[in-house]
């Protein structure tokens, strides 16, 4: 039995990671810079990308969203308050986003034609242990944590911040009521992946928003860059 067991999620993240490949192509025939944002649940994720599609549209960004959830459509709800394109992915129990719900989803979404996008912002499911398995053809995988959770997050969840590409911690606009220990934290996160981007934000008062959508626009003239390069 653990021997099929095994077969199966073999021949299933296979799969996945040709969907995702195909994905990938996609994107960068597009042009359009696609971030995977992964956190466990309660961390601000969405009020974070919130902030960040009202930002992106401030300065003429056209950007969309695709929002997972097991249920519910709230946060697609509240995203789409930015005015920007967003649809609800619900996963009806499953504890991530997989490629092919990805590809389901961008057929014959009007208003946001990849090719016709910057920006396609993908907020998976709440969670830190399955998304960190499933390929979503993303370009940046951005791993979150708040100061509510604890500085050894990192350490616990160490495949996800490993396979990251950028972290953001959140909320640090209640880091000092929190206790939170902001060297320890940025000590583990460089443990696991030394190196890292890392931006140190607050969705309420803005606070690291401008080091955040710099980045965002470093990785994207890059992209551009890599398209025009014969």
């Amino acid at each position: 039995m653990t021997t099929r067991i095994v077969e199966l999620r073999r021949g299933i993240l296979k799969k996945n990671d040709e969907l995702a490949a195909a994905l990938r192509d996609r994107y960068a025939a597009a042009g359009v810079l696609v971030l995977n944002l992964v956190s466990s649940p309660g961390t601000g994720k969405t009020a974070f990308l919130e902030r960040t599609l009202k930002e992106l549209r401030a300065r003429g960004a056209r950007v969309a969203a695709l929002v997972g959830d097991l249920e519910t459509d709230n946060d697609a709800r509240r995203l789409a308050a930015s005015g920007a394109p967003v649809r609800q992915i619900n996963t009806h129990g499953i504890c991530h986003l997989d490629a092919e719900m990805i590809a389901k989803h961008l057929i014959d979404w009007e208003g946001a034609e990849l090719a016709e996008l910057d920006y396609l912002f993908i907020e998976n499911v709440g969670n830190l242990v399955c998304p960190s398995s499933y390929d979503l053809g993303e370009k940046i995988r951005v791993v979150l944590l708040s100061v509510t959770e604890g500085e050894d997050k990192p350490l616990k969840y160490p495949t996800m911040f490993n396979s990251a590409d950028a972290a953001v911690i959140t909320k640090m606009d209640i880091a000092e009521p929190c206790g939170f220990d902001r060297e320890l934290a940025l000590r583990n996160i460089n443990e696991i992946r030394p190196g890292i981007r890392i931006f140190e934000t607050s969705a309420k008062t803005g606070a690291g928003m401008e080091e955040w959508l710099g980045y965002l626009a470093e990785e994207q003239a890059g992209r551009d860059q890599a398209r025009r390069t014969p």
